[in-house]
């Protein structure tokens, strides 16, 4: 009787071994993929909002999903080394030309957010199949204190950007690399 559980639980490590592994191999296939993850996460939020508004309820997990994600953005755009920290052990960011240049390193990689925002929107989308968590509650007060706590906090990342000097997107930063192909191109004339 004992070696059949045993082998019951054998059965059962080396199926969650074998779907971890393929889950994972799946994972860092999609690595390279960014607009396909995105797009993907996207259909998943969309699903998650339409079973909220057709169900009309469950807005106490919309609010802490709200602020998850809320949390997972302000990682997403802080440095890895807080500047003031940095400041404080003599260190700082480069403030002339002639200064060692840091790149900007994000304290959540565009990945780990991609993967964590994902995640939570399967799980809340889940937990949206429990009815004990439909808690009624006037839901325009919760969006209007995420909205509040929403701008405070982008306000205060933003300062604090602004006072360190660092942007967290590539966005009118210059690019280096291949020449312009028309400078290459043209041929004076005599």
């Amino acid at each position: 009787m004992e070696g059949l559980g045993s082998d019951g639980a054998a059965s059962v490590m080396k199926w969650k071994s074998d779907f971890s592994r393929k889950f994972q191999y799946y994972l860092d296939k999609s690595t390279p993929n960014t607009m396909e993850r995105w797009l993907g996460t996207l259909a998943v939020a969309a699903i998650y909002v339409l079973r909220v508004y057709y169900v009309q309820g469950f807005y106490i997990v919309t609010y802490g999903l709200g602020i998850y994600i809320l949390n997972l953005l302000i990682g997403f755009l802080s440095p890895s080394v807080d500047p003031e920290l940095e400041a404080l052990n003599t260190a700082s960011l480069p403030t002339k030309g002639s200064d060692e240049f840091k790149p900007f390193v994000r304290r959540l990689p565009e990945f780990k957010f991609w993967y964590a925002l994902t995640k939570a929107f399967v799980v809340a989308f889940f937990l949206t199949f429990f009815s004990v968590l439909d808690v009624p509650v006037f839901w325009p007060i919760l969006l209007c204190y995420w909205i509040f706590l929403f701008v405070l906090t982008m306000r205060r990342q933003v300062l604090h950007m602004i006072k360190y000097k660092y942007v967290p997107f590539n966005i009118g930063k210059p690019r280096y690399g291949k020449k312009s192909s028309e400078n290459s191109s043209r041929i004076p004339s005599d």
